[in-house]
């Protein structure tokens, strides 16, 4: 299926490893040309590196400096920016008890404000070509929030207001705005957080064999697995697509139905 943002520039950020990844490399393989990004310099150049057509910046977008070093970097590629994949996010640990007002306010930088500057600095471009997408990546912790991590499930929550304000603000322009959010997804560090728990619990000495039992008891959903990182890719790459020009303002749960209709 031609998805259409064949020479498209997608700019995701947090793209030098995990989730981030995968959506950049599915991206380019459906013809956009992608920046990569990264929080640290040479991150995101050394995979840039190995794929068509990319290109690569770096800067810590939970900052204002390192936001608009990001904003320039790229504008001094002369491409303008048609797809915007808000992937960069944080959740650091906290507990109501002792999380501090510092820690909240980190939280919003790294999960909130990161967005806001990078909607700031490219959307003018899209209003002005008049076609664009923003996909923003969420959690299903956004309606249904963990009891620990407060400050970071509390931003997320922000992230989906601001999703469906931006979509009213964009209203008529040709770009849409869209919220994808997770349950557990299948990554390096989720595998190496609970195969751990699941050793000591005897549940197997391996993530596949242990899987059912982690899902079970940490993350119950109605399909018995986790996400992988290919099958949120692909959701938010269809987003990105022509052929979801009429799916707009949306909340998108990939957690194999934990929430049911929630």
């Amino acid at each position: 299926m031609d998805l259409g943002i064949n020479n498209k520039v997608a700019l995701v950020t947090g793209s030098n490893r995990g989730t981030g990844l995968m959506i950049a490399e599915q991206l380019a393989a459906e013809g956009a040309r992608v920046i990569f990004h990264s929080q640290t310099e040479g991150d995101s150049a050394a995979i840039a590196e190995q794929v068509e057509n990319a290109s690569a910046v770096w800067g810590d977008i939970s900052t204002e400096q390192g936001s608009e070093q990001v904003i320039r970097a790229v504008n001094e590629l002369n491409y303008g920016v048609d797809i915007l994949v808000n992937n960069y996010g944080i959740a650091d640990p906290g507990r109501w008890q002792t999380a501090t007002s510092d820690d909240w306010l980190t939280a919003y930088q790294k999960n909130t404000l990161s967005i806001v500057r990078m909607v700031q600095g490219f959307t003018p471009g899209m209003i002005k070509a008049g076609w664009g997408r923003v996909v923003n990546l969420g959690t299903v912790g956004s309606t249904r929030p963990n009891k620990t991590s407060p400050q970071y499930y509390a931003a997320k929550g922000a992230l989906a207001n601001l999703t469906v304000g931006l979509t009213q603000e964009l209203s008529a322009t040709g770009i849409t705005v869209n919220l994808v959010s997770p349950g557990l997804i299948r990554t390096v560090e989720v595998e190496q957080a609970y195969l751990g728990r699941a050793r000591k619990a005897g549940w197997g000495d391996t993530f596949d064999a242990a899987e059912a039992m982690i899902v079970k008891n940490f993350a119950p959903n109605p399909v018995g697995r986790i996400a992988t990182r290919q099958e949120v890719a692909d959701i938010v790459v269809f987003l990105c697509s022509q052929n979801a020009s009429f799916v707009n303002g949306q909340n998108i749960r990939v957690d194999g139905g934990a929430l049911g209709i929630v």
